[in-house]
């Protein structure tokens, strides 16, 4: 009973060490990277690489205060440049997870984190993607991931509404991203053990049980068979939607599909794991 009271703290702690860790480097490094390099993609590339090695330390701070567990299952197929990640996002903390484990990070954000105090400082020195509507978006997100910078992207759009449940309507950006592109999509499976930072979940609202975050990179989803499709149905007349709008809507549906059937096999064996420590004897060693 008295561990989720000291969550609660150590969840505080934590989040005040993000915001002025967020505003000290506002202040202080981002300027110091614009002076020292004139050129915007070098300055924005060392940007990405503080954030990443900030986010590393974040979340081996959020460890060692008892705030969270997580476990990367498959990490070396992370070890590649020019990945199309898409992830489903259970947690408010996804993101800084999947950046803490990737180089070259870029991912797609709100507007309205751009304008975001804590956040604007990072958004707009590393020159991540914001999230505006048109094809303006799908050419920045495809001249990104050709460059070289590892794109992370959750379909959803926003968090979960139900915990290691149904997913949100995949909205298909990331769809017509990767036919567009012509960008194999490399899935991110996430689950966690109790609920944390959920759609309307506040900090305040610490788990009964230290969360456990499970990371699980599955196989590059190539567009191959779409792309075929889309050529060989490029010429039909007579439809309401242009067969690139179609063929998204088919590897949306794929896509939502796939991560349902992963997010409940990934949580039914978390529950079997759980279960099978808690029916261990007290003082056997595992």
């Amino acid at each position: 009973m008295m561990d989720r009271p000291f969550r609660i703290i150590a969840t505080a702690f934590c989040f005040a060490v993000f915001g002025l860790g967020g505003l000290l480097i506002l202040c202080f490094v981002f300027p110091c990277l614009r002076l020292v390099y004139a050129d915007p993609q070098t300055s924005q590339r060392h940007a990405r690489s503080i954030i990443h090695k900030t986010f590393k330390g974040f979340v081996r701070l959020m460890v060692v205060c008892g705030v969270i567990r997580y476990e990367v299952r498959h990490v070396e197929k992370l070890m590649r440049n020019g990945l199309l990640i898409v992830a489903n996002h259970p947690s408010l903390i996804d993101v800084v997870l999947l950046i803490a484990l990737i180089e070259r990070p870029n991912c797609v954000v709100k507007a309205s984190l751009r304008d975001n105090v804590f956040t604007r400082g990072p958004v707009r020195s590393a020159g991540f993607v914001v999230n505006t509507d048109g094809p303006q978006l799908v050419a920045d997100c495809v001249t990104s991931a050709r460059s070289g910078d590892n794109l992370i992207i959750f379909p959803e759009g926003t968090r979960s509404l139900e915990h290691n449940g149904a997913l949100n309507p995949l909205k298909r950006g990331a769809a017509n991203i990767a036919l567009r592109g012509d960008l194999p999509l490399t899935p991110v499976v996430i689950t966690v053990s109790e609920p944390m930072l959920g759609k309307g979940q506040g900090w305040r609202n610490a788990p009964r049980k230290r969360p456990h975050f499970i990371l699980s990179v599955e196989d590059d989803m190539p567009m191959t068979r779409y792309r075929f499709a889309l050529a060989a149905d490029d010429t039909a007349a007579g439809e309401a939607l242009p067969a690139a709008s179609r063929m998204a809507r088919v590897l949306s549906r794929d896509l939502s599909a796939f991560f349902a059937e992963k997010i409940r096999s990934q949580a039914s064996d978390a529950r079997d794991q759980e279960q099978e420590m808690s029916d261990r004897p007290s003082g056997l060693s595992v």
